[in-house]
Order: C-alpha cells, then structure tokens, then sequence
C-alpha cells in the first residue's frame, strides 16, 4: 500500500490542538483523568502543544498516544478559519499561537468572546465530521490501490489452477468485476474528498451517516475481491467468531481472513501472518503483534496500530508511521 496523500497524515505541528479541547475523556487505563468535550486538557500549552507529549504513556495517558484524526485536524484549523483558533485571533501559524488571545485575558468585548465560543462549538463540531470523512477516504484509497495491486496482472493467480479457457474466463469475468468495482471505489473517493474540503458551512450540511452507509458496502465488497485473489491461510477456521479478546493466536497463517470488527483485546497475535487480512474496525487494544506480518492488512489505521504491542519485527505498511512505543 503506497505512502498515503500527506492531507490525510496527522500533522500536529499545524493544528490548533483540536483533539485536546474537542473530545471527552473518562478517567480509565487509557486516561489518568476526566475531561469534557470542548475543556482543554490541563496538559495543553498556549502554542497548542502538549506540555507532557514524551511522558504521556508514563503518567497514565496511553490514549492520546494512540489517537490519529486522519489528517483532520490541520485542514479545519488552516484551511477552513483563516486565522482563527478556538480561542480567537492568531495571528501567526497554527502552531505559533503568537496572536492568541485566551479566553478572559486581554481586551475584548462580551460579544467577541461570545463570538469566539460560538466559533469554537462549531470548529468542534466541524472537527468531527471532517475526521470520520478522512477516515473513509483513507479506507476508500487503501481500497483502490490494494484493488490494483490484488489483480491477476500484478500477481501470481492465488487460487488452485484450472484448465487455461476455464482460467481465461474466470480472470476475464473479475477484470470486470474489479475494473467496474473501481470506477466506483474512485467515485466515493473522490465524492468524499470534496465533501471535507467545503467550507465550515457545507461540512455541517453533510450527511456523515448516510455517506458512510453508502461507502462501507463498498468497501466490503473490494475487501472479498481482494482477499478472493490472495492466498488463503491454512488457520483460518480459528478465527470464525468475532470475539477473540484474549485468544491465544500466535503464529497463524491467517492471510486474507475476515477479521472486520472483531475483539481481539489482549490476544495474541505474535508472529501470525496477516497479510490481506480485512482488519476494518478490530479492536487491536493491547494485542500483541511482536513478529507479525500486517504488510498488506486490509483498512488497517493508524490508530489500531498505536493500540497494539509491537516491536520491530512487526511488518506494517509504509502508510503507517511505526509508533515510539514499540520495542
């Protein structure tokens, strides 16, 4: 799966600390304390930085390292309110919070404060939608590549030989399955990125649900198209049911299982072969991946990888950023 588009990549540096003030929190393994959505975290700096980023893990925090927004929180912070942070004015970059004004310090009428929380509500709300629209785009793009690169043109035929005219039409049928499955994988994608690139007004506007309904069939049906012309590992029938929380897994061969939303919470998953494994939606919390092979795992995020335990004979993508935390 080729590198991602850089819109779609988490670049903090050029956000206005969105996650940090948006999203609640509860007190919990993941979070040493409890926020409310739209209070910035006590940890947040004036420049929108994190006052503790390299100690998160170890006071407590392991769920802000394992967060990504798809990219979502640089385009609402400099491409959708010229200038504006949910604080107010800045005058700088996102980033450099140079021309900030925090809230009660400094002049400023009750109407512009009024004004800057009204801005902010909406910033947060708008911050939502545009991360669930990223992340459906980063899907529908993983889907189109990882589509072309499962097609009997780019590799050996995965499934058992037959005569060479059953074979021609068999291949001639899913050319046009998958070239018809593209064109609208390639729509949607293109749909999607012109819905979280219109103004704050139109992103509010948007439906995110009911596009969502209309992507995820979608992205079902590449997903068997593709893992249908992939090898099929030989362990599959130990992973049939959806709640694997805690399952002792290690070393499987489960290429191009159907693992779409399963718990797999503490399993171990340890020097299993995963590759075109359809991975949509697991709950990879404290799984161990030590030694695996995810190279070529189906819609697999960053998040899901920050989730787990893995080291540096994990095999993962070159879309995804290997985390820190890994050893």
């Amino acid at each position: 799966m080729p590198t991602p588009s850089p819109d779609l990549v988490a670049d903090c540096g050029s956000c206005f600390g969105l996650c940090c003030v948006a999203l609640p929190f509860t007190r919990s393994a993941d979070f040493a304390f409890s926020k409310a959505g739209g209070e910035p975290c006590h940890n947040l700096t004036q420049d929108f930085g994190c006052g503790v980023h390299s100690s998160l893990r170890d006071l407590g925090m392991p769920g802000c390292t394992v967060y990504d927004c798809f990219g979502a929180g640089q385009a609402v912070s400099r491409g959708m309110y010229d200038g504006h942070s949910w604080r107010g004015p800045v005058d700088g970059p996102a980033g450099d919070g140079s021309g900030d004004q925090a809230a009660g310090a400094g002049p400023g009428s009750a109407g512009s404060a009024g004004a800057d929380r009204e801005r902010a509500s909406e910033m947060f709300e708008v911050f939502g939608s545009v991360r669930r629209l990223h992340e459906m785009l980063f899907h529908l793009t993983a889907a189109i590549d990882q589509l072309a690169a499962a097609r009997p043109e780019a590799r050996p035929a995965a499934r058992p030989a037959a005569r060479p005219e059953a074979r021609a039409t068999i291949d001639a049928r899913r050319d046009t399955h998958a070239g018809a499955l593209h064109a609208r994988l390639t729509t949607l994608r293109d749909q999607t990125a012109a819905l979280a690139r219109g103004t704050p007004y139109d992103v509010l506007g948007v439906d995110v649900d009911a596009h969502r309904m209309e992507v995820a069939p979608v992205l079902r049906e590449a997903s068997a198209v593709i893992r249908e012309a992939t090898p099929a590992g030989v362990d599959l029938a130990h992973v049939r049911r959806s709640d694997l929380a805690g399952h002792d897994l290690a070393t499987l061969d489960l290429r191009s299982a159907d693992l779409r939303g399963a718990l797999l919470i503490g399993a171990d998953l340890s020097h299993a072969d995963l590759r075109w494994a359809d991975l949509l939606g697991a709950d990879l919390r404290a799984c161990d991946v030590r030694g695996a092979d995810l190279t070529h795992a189906l819609f697999l995020t960053q998040m899901q990888v920050n989730a787990a335990h893995g080291d540096a004979d994990t095999g993962i993508s070159e879309a995804l950023a290997r985390p820190s935390h890994w050893r």
